[in-house]
């Protein structure tokens, strides 16, 4: 049963201009804030999002006003502080224009854990840290290539295994990136039973969605079952070897998408680039969902009268899933070129009324988890953008960067405070209500850190000096160490992380233990950490390890590396806790 429309009709009517773009379109007077309704929880996210970007704005107005006027524009310093829209403009020749309402990355925006890495902390350990050669790019593009069988009979399952597989990949995929109508998933389905597979988009399309399947019912059973019996390892390497088999077929299918433009083409794109993200493979995955942002893009961009309201839902919907992976991607390999979809994705309509789910519960929880990835996403560049930006980020000018990140933290709390009941947490180590909810936690707390991470780096810079600071330094850098350990302590086995982040989780971890490693050299910070900071290491690797087992067919070069630095910064950790110890 499709969700109620009730449910997200402010989404889909009102994107939060004056007036919004949908009643602009059909000419009628826009009265979006001044009726009387009873408003959903997608309709108050989607407030928080409004007021968030009047704030922006003001808080831009204010950053751009500390500026002399007679400061030279072609002089850029970290005190400089300029919008990305300035910067790409000024490269067209033309004068700012008021783009705050798209949630960018910055092109000269900082890798978090390479740069972490490059912290004169870390001189002292030699090549135990800074001369390993960490480059992820460079790990994985010398990677061997996938294989594939070059001969293989077509797979076949029975009509229970099939519906079984297509729940998971409802339950799963579907759940997380809610892009096909669950009319769609039910005609693939017979399609798949038939088991004519042609040379078509759909045969593709149909193929993913039971490689994804399987492929999620691995993750599921080893998230939910950490130590399995010989029965059930065999079970779980049946699902791996049927995920594989599905793969290649769908991936010898995959020119058919490339040449495509259709909603299917742009699916089957999109659905490759997250399967390469299951086999660990970010440069793979990220060229999928790179051709997919680009082809949605360009459908979005022309009215085509054969494209049915569902189609256009559909491609929305990619367009924002693409928008979260690839902001996650760019995060960390900062040289990616862009897409382009984060400079216009304040003109795409947010998710509307659309069935991806059988369950009318299920349809309402996946788009309300849908919605909360989203926003925290755009939070998350907004943060990226004006902290870290190179050269225009205000995060290591003392002076500006207490009332951005202030104003930041404010809409954090505002987001989690607004989560729908069963995606609610606590920020301890509480069980939470869903595994919704551990993973918008975990999302939370990598932005609370990332937030307040200035302070630490000027605690840091002052090294035991920093008792002579303000005090809010150190109770900016003790809320900064808390959200890393916190995140860390609570990593878990979710299906989402492991199915999408583990890449990106590695990394992620990676840059915690440097972090705590860096704060344990200074005396006030250490004062802060307990003896079960030691287990976060061992706790991290443990399940990396883990994690990189389940796809089969190799590892990921960048992924091992993460461990073998999460080993050694651990070893590093607790000899400098012998050395000075908690007393001090």
């Amino acid at each position: 049963m499709c969700i109620p429309s009730v449910i997200l009709v402010g989404i889909e009517k009102c994107d939060g201009r004056r007036p919004c773009t949908t009643c602009a379109q059909i000419g009628t007077d826009c009265v979006y804030g001044s009726e009387t309704i009873n408003k959903s929880k997608s309709d108050m996210i989607l407030d928080v999002a409004i007021r968030s970007e009047n704030l922006l704005q003001e808080l831009f107005t204010q950053l751009a006003a500390r500026r002399s006027p007679s400061q030279n524009p072609s002089a850029i310093s970290p005190n400089t502080v300029i919008s990305p829209s300035a910067v790409s403009n000024a490269h067209r020749g033309e004068g700012r224009s008021d783009q705050i309402a798209n949630a960018t990355l910055s092109p000269f925006h900082a890798s978090t854990t390479e740069s972490i890495l490059s912290w004169p902390q870390f001189a002292e350990f030699g090549n135990l840290i800074r001369e390993r050669g960490f480059s992820v790019f460079s790990l994985e593009s010398l990677r061997t290539p996938l294989a594939h069988r070059q001969c293989m009979v077509q797979p076949y399952v029975t009509r229970q295994e099939v519906e079984s597989t297509i729940r998971s990949f409802e339950r799963g995929i579907n759940f997380w990136y809610p892009t096909m109508a669950r009319a769609t998933t039910q005609e693939l389905q017979a399609h798949i039973i038939a088991g004519t597979f042609e040379e078509t988009t759909r045969s593709c399309l149909s193929l993913l969605i039971m490689a994804l399947g399987y492929a999620c019912q691995l993750v599921g059973c080893f998230a939910h079952r950490e130590l399995s019996n010989a029965s059930e390892a065999d079970s779980q390497r049946q699902r791996r070897l049927m995920a594989e088999l599905y793969f290649d077929s769908a991936f010898k299918k995959i020119y058919l998408a490339q040449a495509g433009f259709t909603a299917d083409a742009v699916q089957c794109l999109f659905f490759t680039g997250l399967y390469f993200s299951f086999l660990q493979r970010p440069l793979q995955a990220w060229s999928f969902i790179n051709a997919a942002a680009t082809k949605c893009r360009l459908l979005l961009s022309y009215e085509v009268p054969e494209q049915t309201r569902e189609q256009l839902e559909c491609l929305r919907r990619i367009f924002w899933s693409c928008y979260i992976l690839e902001s996650d991607f760019l995060a960390e390999l900062a040289g990616l070129p862009q897409t382009g979809i984060a400079e216009i994705e304040s003109s795409i309509p947010l998710p509307g009324d659309y069935c991806t789910q059988d369950s009318e519960s299920d349809q309402e929880q996946s788009s309300l988890y849908f919605l909360a990835c989203i926003s925290m996403r755009r939070l998350l560049n907004r943060v990226h953008d004006l902290l870290y930006a190179r050269d225009v980020g205000v995060g290591f000018d003392n002076h500006q960067f207490p009332s951005v990140v202030s104003e930041l933290a404010y809409q954090l709390d505002e987001w989690k405070d607004l989560l729908p009941f069963s995606f609610q947490f606590s920020i301890n180590l509480d069980p939470t209500r869903t595994e919704e909810g551990a993973f918008l936690r975990q999302r939370y707390l990598t932005c609370k850190s990332v937030i307040y991470r200035p302070y630490l780096t000027w605690a840091l810079s002052n090294g035991d000096a920093v008792e002579r600071c303000p005090p809010i330094v150190y109770e900016g850098s003790k809320l900064c160490l808390e959200a890393c350990w916190m995140h860390a302590q609570n990593l878990r086995s979710l299906p989402h992380t492991i199915m999408v982040d583990t890449w990106i989780c590695s990394l992620s971890m990676a840059s915690v233990i440097l972090i705590t490693l860096a704060a344990s050299r200074v005396r006030a910070l250490r004062r802060l950490m307990s003896p079960s900071v030691l287990d976060i290491g061992p706790h991290l690797n443990d399940l990396l390890t883990q994690w990189t087992r389940i796809p089969g067919g190799g590892t990921s070069p960048s992924v091992m590396e993460s461990i073998g630095l999460i080993a050694n910064v651990s070893t590093l950790l607790k000899i400098t806790w012998n050395e000075h110890g908690l007393s001090e």
